[in-house]
């Protein structure tokens, strides 16, 4: 890897993005739309925001970067400029870690627009600090930029990249916690949630609703999310191809 390829790669990434209104909007005002909505939802049951709407500022990024990240790069790819970049002196890893960089940035700022909001707006009521809280939001808007750019390898079009969000994020929304605790699932539902990072991604966020400083858990559970987010940008640089098949 070349550091000045790196940020040219994120720079000539975060131009076009510039230029895209609709993807800017999907990936910082959708999350915040969603948050708002969720509490007009429970706006009738006290404290059930509290105890959901942490979970889904984690979640929520995670997708919204999961999507924006895969069909972008997908796009690279179909349009030929992958395969013109590659025949430059630009590696894999020169590639996708100026993706990460240019869609991390944005993670930035839907993180914190997304936290202040549901902070200092919705009321989201925690014990922990604020920045904690933010902190997790960042990891979890970098694994789903690191997912994206992993699975973009696999799919041959834009349709085949959406398809990936069930195959990939459903499950663990269905096993991270959010709709049952994960110790009273069947033990093989629990043992498959345990391997999986929205599981930590979730957990992260618990400790800072319940807990007012920086615990044992909540360090294990941001180290876990931040790995898996590494290893798919790993695996995507492995897996990297030129063009679709």
């Amino acid at each position: 890897m070349n550091t000045s390829r790196t940020l040219a790669t994120a720079r000539r990434v975060l131009l076009q993005l510039r230029h895209d209104p609709r993807t800017i909007a999907l990936m910082i005002v959708v999350p915040c739309v969603l948050l708002a909505l969720l509490n007009w939802v429970y706006d009738s049951t006290p404290g059930t925001f509290d105890s959901v709407g942490a979970s889904l500022l984690g979640i929520f990024p995670l997708i919204t970067m999961f999507l924006v990240t895969s069909i972008a790069t997908l796009r690279e790819r179909t349009s030929g400029t992958l395969e013109r970049l590659l025949s430059m002196p630009l590696g894999k890893g020169d590639l996708l870690a100026g993706y990460a960089l240019a869609f991390g940035a944005v993670a930035v700022v839907q993180a914190c627009l997304a936290t202040g909001l549901a902070v200092l707006a919705l009321g989201l009521d925690v014990t922990g600090s604020a920045w904690l809280l933010l902190l997790v939001a960042l990891a979890d808007a970098f694994l789903g930029i690191a997912l994206g750019l992993f699975v973009s390898a696999f799919a041959a079009s834009e349709f085949q990249a959406v398809q990936f969000m069930p195959a990939v994020l459903l499950p663990q929304i269905l096993l991270c916690g959010l709709l049952m605790p994960r110790d009273r699932m069947q033990p093989v539902l629990e043992a498959v949630s345990n391997v999986l990072p929205m599981s930590y991604a979730v957990d992260g966020m618990k400790e800072v609703l319940t807990h007012t400083g920086v615990t044992g858990d909540f360090v294990r559970d941001l180290a876990v999310v931040a790995a898996c987010a590494v290893l798919a940008l790993a695996l995507g640089a492995a897996t990297l191809r030129r063009r679709t098949a």
